[in-house]
Formats: C-alpha cells, sequence, structure tokens
C-alpha cells in the first residue's frame, strides 16, 4: 500500500522543491536544508539573474500545475507569491553570478 501525502505534506514538499530548484537554476550548491541553517534572511546569501528568474519561474510553473492540478493562472499567482517570499535577490548584471 503506497503512503500518500496530506495536502500540507505536499505544500511543504513543494517549497523545498522549489527552493532546491531555485538554486540549481541560479548555479548554486546549496540546498534548502542548507539554506535553513542560515536562518531568516537566508534569501539574501545568494543571488541570481533574471534569466535564471525567468527560467525557474517557468519551470516552477510547470511544476505547481502538475504536481497540484492548478490552471496556469492559478500557478502564476502562486509562483508570484512564492517569489516574493523565498525569491533570491537579482543581480543587475548578468556576468555577476559569483556565489
Amino acid at each position: 500500500m503506497v503512503n500518500r501525502l496530506s495536502r500540507e505534506e505536499k505544500k511543504q514538499q513543494a517549497v523545498i522543491d522549489l527552493i532546491n530548484e531555485m538554486f540549481k537554476i541560479a548555479g548554486h550548491t546549496v540546498t534548502y536544508q542548507d539554506a535553513v541553517a542560515f536562518g531568516d534572511k537566508w534569501f539574501n546569501n545568494w543571488t541570481m539573474t533574471e534569466t535564471q528568474r525567468e527560467a525557474w519561474y517557468k519551470w516552477g510553473k510547470t511544476y505547481l500545475m502538475k504536481k497540484f492540478k492548478a490552471y496556469t493562472a492559478r500557478a502564476e499567482k502562486e509562483m508570484q507569491w512564492f517569489e516574493l517570499q523565498w525569491g533570491l535577490q537579482i543581480q543587475e548584471h548578468e556576468q555577476d553570478n559569483a556565489n
């Protein structure tokens, strides 16, 4: 018998997956677990470019549509909220990704 995740467990796993993918797309070697160790302002320690943000946003929208069977508009709204709360700072210049 397969043990199914509750809605809240799915949401928590989605947060972890979205953050891990954000770091991966931004070219950082850290994970959600590493970031949590930094405390409340962990997202100030790393950056991503606008191009990376767009790639992550597109990936996240598709992920949410599949995982939660969300319509496009709903997935976009969720990604906007997620980015506002958890998104990395955007660099001014594409070549400045030093972290």
